[in-house]
Order: structure tokens, then C-alpha cells, then sequence
């Protein structure tokens, strides 16, 4: 009788092929088949076969498997709000320049997911981000990074009091961001696609930015994270994460608006098609806009806005313009929780008299995660609050990453993040001293972030 090998041949591929069968399983099945074949050429045959299959499938587990979507939300107030720019009660506003979003980047590799949120306000305590996480399906909640872009013109978000107890929060605004957030997110979380990556890190040109305090004493790398889509044309987001006070209005003008982030968005959008994100980074004492003008006074007009958010914009995609398309990138997320004490008086009251609830225990400390990602050659490192550009700069040389990225203001808006050298240092220092935590807070923020540095691989590709 005929012997049949085409159902080897069959069965092979089948085995090969099959999502249901691991590699081990495929070895040993095929194997057992080995030992029962009556004809050696058949075998060799076979042997080939398998070999073409199994070089095949795993061609396909190394190909790229990144996937990626980004989707955004209107958040401007109807009716306009007062705006806060810090400790207070919010400024009456009698106009808006520009609207208010919420941008939301989801990225995919393997099992994991990540979110990268921002939204247009001064800060976003993690008790209104927790409550946006509760509402997001598909990630993990330590997984989801909400930020600031840190505008000094939007609804406050912290429920200031003033001396008789009273705030000018809207509660009913800040549930309605907290919805967005999550639709945002959700939205992202159905539209993944498969995508690649770009990134840069260079030098921002021309008059962006300053520290208020000593004019050269602040970081002018401008780090790009460009999410491709199914060419390279097909741009699905990018990222600009820069230090920078978005303060050119504030909140005195009587003008809601997102400051210099509405242009620079607004510009990335037009030029490449795809959503843009601005996630701010180190830039605190006191990394601000360059808004002076020739004789040495501020420029606060929305027109000045336009020129500072477009020239970031378009530095920013000159930095990125040539960046190669990174392969294989993993992704890989973690965080820690992290507590500080809370020294300052004043922060004290202010946390313990919001009505929103933010949680300090019985011996004045407070809790938030601080998140180390791996992205492709990519590395990120969260601050709660506005650190020291001397801060920002230390934990860039400490980093694994061949482009390295801080999100500042990421999970919680805890104030300026001193050293124990800086802490109230200089007159000049007065004001972000009052306005930290206390004199540990930089010394605890840096000893975990090198932790974490420490304890986790560094970013690389799919080999």
C-alpha cells in the first residue's frame, strides 16, 4: 500500500500554523511522527518542511506588535469659569482664547497598555484621576498617566479655600472632566491600530523659554515621541514634552485659554494630520515663557501665545523630522507607590480644607505613584509636582534611555520639588519654598526615581 505523506505534510503545517499549539507542543508532536515514518526521504522531506514553518511562525511572533490610537475631548466650560493660577480663589473670566482638551495617547505591545493623558488646567490631584481611572476599562489603573500641561488660565481643579472656607470650584465642571478623561481613554482603547515609532531629543531654538530667576538656568531639549500609523506618512500622534511655565496670559486678564499648548497643538495637528500631546516637564524655580518683550516686560497677549506655541511646534517637529522608525519596541510600565511628609503649614491647610478629599494621614503624609516606562529606545519618568530644572537634568544623566523624557506633573500637582540645598536657600526661593511640601521632598523623589532606574532593565527592541 501507498504511503500517504501528504496528511504529514498537513498536519505539519497545521501544527505549524496553529495559534492553539506552542512551540513545545509542536516539537514534540512532530517528533513522535518522526519515530513512525517508514521512509527516510519522506522524513528529510518532512524535516525541511518543518523548518520553513517553524522559521515562519516565528518570523511572525518577532515581527512588530505595537499597536496605538489617540483620541481628545473639548473641555472648555459653558459658560466660561473662573480660572486659577495657583494658591487662591480663581479669577473671574469675561472671555476664552482658544478651548480646553483632554488628549489621550494609548499604547499597545504584548499584554500591556499604557495611557498617557493631559489635560488643559494647572493641576489634576489624583483623587479626580482616580476617579477617571475607575472608569476606564482595559488598562490597568497604575498603567494610566494623567498629566497638566500646567496653564495658569483654567478652572481650578483643587478646590482652593479662601479664610472663611469657602471655594469658586465648580464641581460640576470637574466631574464632567473626569468623564472625559475615561471616554477619551475608552475611545483610544477601540481604535488601536497597528503603529511605529519615532523619537528625537534635541535643542529647542530661538525665544521659547527662561527661568525667571537666573535667565540661563533651564533645560532647552526638546524630546519628540512620534506614534506612526500604517505608513509613514499616516502620523496617529505626537508628543512634545518640554519645561515650560504655559503663563503668557495667567489668570489675571480676564481670558480663559490654554495658553501657549492651544498653538503648539493646534500647529502639530495641521502639519501632520495626527492628534498632538504637550506633557510638560521639569520646570520648576522658575522655568517660564519667554515672553519678554524689548523692553524687558511681558508680553501677555494671545498673540504672544501663537508665537511661542507655534515656534515650539515647529522646532519640535524639526527635531523629530528625521528620526529613524524604531522596530520592535517593547513596552513595558511599572510604578511604586511613594510618600511624602508634608512639612509646609501652608500646603497643610490647603490639602486638608479642599472638599475634594485628597487623602494625608493622621502624621501629615501624602501618597502618589511614580511611574517608570520602556518604550522602544525610549525611557520616561514621572514627577508629581514641578520639579528643579537641577533636579530634571540629574535624573536625565541617570537614565537608561538613548532618549530620555520627564513627564512632570503626571498623577499629582504636589508644588515645587526642592533639594535640601535649594530649600529655602535664597530670597529668590521664597516663594517655591512656601509652596513644596517641605525640605525632603526632592531628596525622597530622586532616592525612589534612582530605585527605580536601578531595580528595572533598560528600554530596548524586540530581538
Amino acid at each position: 500500500m501507498a504511503y500517504d505523506y501528504t496528511q504529514h505534510i498537513e498536519l505539519d503545517v497545521n501544527l505549524a500554523t496553529s495559534s492553539m499549539r506552542t512551540h513545545k507542543e509542536f516539537i514534540i508532536l512532530d517528533h513522535a511522527y518522526f519515530i513512525h515514518s517508514p521512509h527516510n526521504l519522506i522524513d528529510m522531506y518532512r524535516i525541511f518542511l518543518l523548518l520553513v514553518c517553524l522559521f515562519s511562525v516565528l518570523s511572525c511572533f518577532s515581527q512588530q506588535t505595537l499597536r496605538a490610537a489617540a483620541s481628545k475631548r473639548v473641555i472648555t466650560p459653558d459658560p466660561l469659569l473662573p480660572v486659577s493660577g495657583g494658591v487662591g480663589i480663581p479669577k473671574p473670566v469675561d472671555k476664552k482664547q482658544g478651548d480646553l482638551y483632554v488628549r489621550a495617547l494609548v499604547l499597545e505591545e504584548g499584554a500591556t497598555r499604557v495611557a498617557i493623558v493631559c489635560l488643559d488646567n494647572l493641576g489634576w490631584p489624583s483623587v479626580l484621576g482616580d476617579r477617571s481611572r475607575a472608569l476606564i476599562s482595559g488598562i490597568p489603573a497604575e498603567n494610566i498617566l494623567i498629566s497638566a500641561t500646567h496653564t495658569h488660565s483654567a478652572p481650578d481643579a483643587y478646590a482652593f479655600v479662601d479664610e472663611q472656607g469657602n471655594t469658586g470650584a465648580n464641581f460640576e465642571y470637574l466631574d464632567y472632566c473626569v468623564k472625559q478623561v475615561a471616554d477619551a481613554v475608552n475611545e483610544a482603547i477601540e481604535q488601536l491600530q497597528p503603529a511605529e515609532l519615532r523619537m528625537a531629543v534635541g535643542e529647542a531654538k530661538g525665544k521659547i523659554a527662561f527661568n525667571y530667576y537666573a535667565p540661563d538656568l533651564y533645560d532647552p531639549r526638546c524630546g519628540v515621541i512620534q506614534v506612526v500609523g500604517k505608513s509613514e506618512k499616516d502620523i496617529i500622534a505626537t508628543l512634545v514634552n518640554y519645561a515650560i511655565h504655559p503663563e503668557v496670559l495667567g489668570s489675571k486678564r480676564g481670558i480663559l485659554s490654554p495658553d501657549l499648548c492651544g498653538p503648539l497643538c493646534t500647529e502639530i495637528e495641521n502639519s501632520t494630520g495626527g492628534m498632538a500631546i504637550f506633557i510638560n516637564s521639569a520646570l520648576g524655580g522658575m522655568v517660564t515663557a519667554d515672553n519678554r518683550g524689548p523692553d524687558g516686560e511681558s508680553v501677555g497677549t494671545w498673540a504672544e501665545c501663537i508665537r511661542i506655541g507655534e515656534l515650539l511646534a515647529d522646532e519640535a517637529l524639526r527635531i523629530v523630522k528625521d528620526a529613524p522608525i524604531q522596530e520592535n519596541p517593547l513596552l513595558s510600565c511599572i510604578s511604586r507607590e511613594v510618600s511624602f511628609p508634608v512639612e509646609s503649614e501652608l500646603m497643610r491647610a490647603i490639602i486638608m480644607s479642599s472638599p475634594l478629599g485628597i487623602k494625608i494621614s493622621d502624621d501629615f503624609n501624602l501618597t502618589t505613584k511614580v511611574n517608570l516606562i520602556n518604550i522602544g529606545q525610549g525611557q520616561i519618568l514621572t514627577i508629581p509636582g514641578e520639579a528643579l530644572p537641577n533636579i530634571g537634568y540629574y535624573l536625565k544623566r541617570k537614565m537608561k534611555g538613548q532618549y530620555n523624557f520627564l513627564f512632570g506633573l503626571t498623577n499629582d500637582a504636589f508644588g515645587y520639588i526642592l533639594t535640601e540645598v535649594d530649600f529655602n536657600s535664597f530670597k529668590r526661593y521664597d516663594y517655591i519654598t512656601r509652596t513644596s511640601l517641605g525640605e525632603r521632598t526632592g531628596e525622597i523623589y530622586i532616592k525612589n526615581a534612582l530605585e527605580l532606574l536601578a531595580e528595572n532593565p533598560s528600554p530596548q527592541a524586540k530581538q
